[in-house]
């Protein structure tokens, strides 16, 4: 759109639209990014960000279908199978409802690879099998959902112990869902929540405050606590996170596990977020941080070296945030220890 002569558009999703961009402005294909207009981004943040009554009936549409692709991929999972054998029913249960995938299914029992789209390992028992995916409905809005269940059916005595420590600090940061929160703050207090649930279990010690803002759980949770949904699963994260998620006088941090936080600004009512809390024990990472002796006064390197095979775990759910709190969006769906073994033997 041009305006008193300046033409205003938003930053290039694609490649191609970028090379459109460039013969349509007469610029060359490296000029286009600095020409997008800051101005159109805020605005449609500000008009974005704010879901209608209408909207949330589409985002429940898109949820309901998701809880039941997660059921399908609980129904589906038995000892020997493929993990693509899995996520073929987990699609063809979203085409089932005429929807689209609001993003590539992540379904994987290497839980502690973030974003892990890989679909070939074959399904052991004693396993955690993590399961994040969401439907996109007919008018484009999406759910997201995360289960991890167990192979063989029931948790062991590790898993149940991680899922408790998980439940207490999704629990916790839920609580805490209102307008004029702070969403870093609710992260940060996830993350105290993880931490103290970890020290429980020895594998961290120490002054549970002191380590989370020196970062030393990012030992065991390396992202953020959730993200804006609408439209998109991460809703308008191709505008960039500093306008979606922050503010001018609330930048991103740059401390590892932190500065994955998509979303740190004030919680307003009309929001539709996640939260997803995890914990997950990549191999790599503890190896890296044990050679160079990091946090040794807050992780437990010796017992931690018990958990290499564990994977990772998370729950991840969907909320409106409204004028006095906050609103589940979507059907019930079993995050408890008992709660997922009782699917799993449905």
């Amino acid at each position: 759109r041009e305006i008193n002569g300046v033409i205003h558009y938003l930053p290039p999703y694609r490649h191609e639209d970028e090379i459109r961009l460039s013969s349509l402005l007469g610029i060359s294909g490296h000029l286009v990014q600095k020409g997008i207009s800051v101005n159109l981004i805020k605005a449609i943040v500000s008009l974005r960000s704010y879901k209608s009554e209408g909207e949330i009936v589409q985002i429940e549409e898109a949820i309901g279908v998701t809880a039941e692709m997660q059921k399908a991929a609980i129904r589906a999972t038995s000892i020997g199978k493929m993990e693509y054998e899995i996520v073929s029913e987990v699609e063809a249960t979203a085409r089932a409802f005429n929807c689209n995938l609001s993003f590539p299914v992540i379904l994987t029992v290497e839980g502690q690879v973030l974003h892990n789209y890989y679909h070939g390992n074959r399904i052991n028992g004693g396993e955690l099998l993590l399961c994040d995916c969401g439907a996109e409905n007919g008018m484009h809005y999406a759910g997201d959902l995360t289960r991890t269940f167990p192979t063989s059916g029931k948790f062991s005595q590790k898993q149940a112990e991680i899922n408790q420590v998980v439940m207490e600090a999704y629990d916790s940061a839920v609580s805490m869902l209102k307008p004029g929160v702070l969403f870093k703050d609710i992260h940060l207090h996830s993350c105290l929540k993880l931490t103290e649930g970890l020290i429980q279990l020895g594998l961290m010690k120490g002054d549970p405050s002191a380590a989370v803002e020196e970062g030393a759980h990012a030992m065991f949770f390396q992202c953020g606590l959730g993200h804006m949904m609408g439209l998109d699963v991460h809703d308008m994260e191709n505008l960039g996170e500093q306008y979606v998620g922050y503010t001018a006088e609330l930048e991103k941090s740059s401390q590892f596990g932190l500065k994955s936080l998509r979303l740190g600004r004030s919680l307003e009512a009309g929001f539709v977020i996640t939260i997803e809390p995890g914990i997950y024990f990549n191999t790599r990472l503890i190896d890296k941080w044990r050679a160079e002796n990091r946090f040794l006064s807050f992780i437990n390197y010796d017992l931690l070296e018990t958990y290499r095979d564990f994977g990772g775990l998370r729950v991840e759910d969907d909320y409106l945030i409204t004028e006095t709190g906050y609103r589940r969006l979507g059907p019930e769906l079993a995050s408890s220890v008992a709660g997922i073994e009782d699917l799993l033997q449905k």
